[in-house]
């Protein structure tokens, strides 16, 4: 059973997304709170993202939304150093201020500034180690950032119960499809 997810994936100028408007969005928050019904009618009970922008704060703007009907879901936001939007621009500022403010927990893994890339990887071995389960809006013919956190859950996952899933450009086309359909 997946009590704990974790969810990751591209970074938003992965996907050629620069602004709130981009037509993939609601394509991407869709296939994501499809999952989490599922898990959700199988007992998930916790969410977890590191706060960086793309598919990470759209997967905590669904959460939030899909808390208005499963009250006792919770999401908690691990980031892998302190001030991670330090550089943001205040409009993404803004919106992970919000993101953070409404979750159950917020830590960080390193405790201190960024230094350099390890933390990145030591918030990943952190979240994999205490979640049952990743999901990973990832697509391994289109390689960006989630290729490094994908490596580190296959080789976890040889000696550990731990499960993927998976949403790749095939799914996201195929939920834009259905998204078309319903609007006719």
């Amino acid at each position: 059973m997946i009590k704990t997810l974790y969810i990751s994936g591209y970074r938003a100028h992965e996907l050629g997304i620069f602004n709130d408007k981009h037509p993939g969005i609601p394509i991407i928050k869709k296939a994501i709170e499809n999952e989490l019904r599922k898990l959700l009618d199988d007992g998930l009970e916790w969410v977890v993202i590191s706060g960086g922008q793309g598919v990470e704060t759209w997967a905590a703007e669904v959460v939030i939304e899909l808390r208005k009907e499963f009250t006792e879901l919770k999401y908690s936001v691990i980031t892998p150093f302190l001030e991670q939007e330090k550089n943001w621009n205040e409009v993404k500022q803004q919106k992970y201020v919000n993101i953070v403010t409404q979750a159950d927990f917020v830590t960080s893994v390193t405790k201190r500034p960024y230094e350099a890339p390890w933390q990145f990887s030591e918030k990943d071995k952190f979240i994999i180690q205490n979640t049952d389960a990743l999901l990973l809006i990832y697509d391994e013919e289109n390689e960006g950032s989630p290729k490094y956190l994908k490596k580190l859950v296959d080789k976890y996952v040889e000696n550990h119960n731990y499960k993927i899933i998976t949403i790749n450009a095939y799914d996201l086309q195929i939920i834009a499809e259905e998204m078309q359909q319903s609007n006719w």
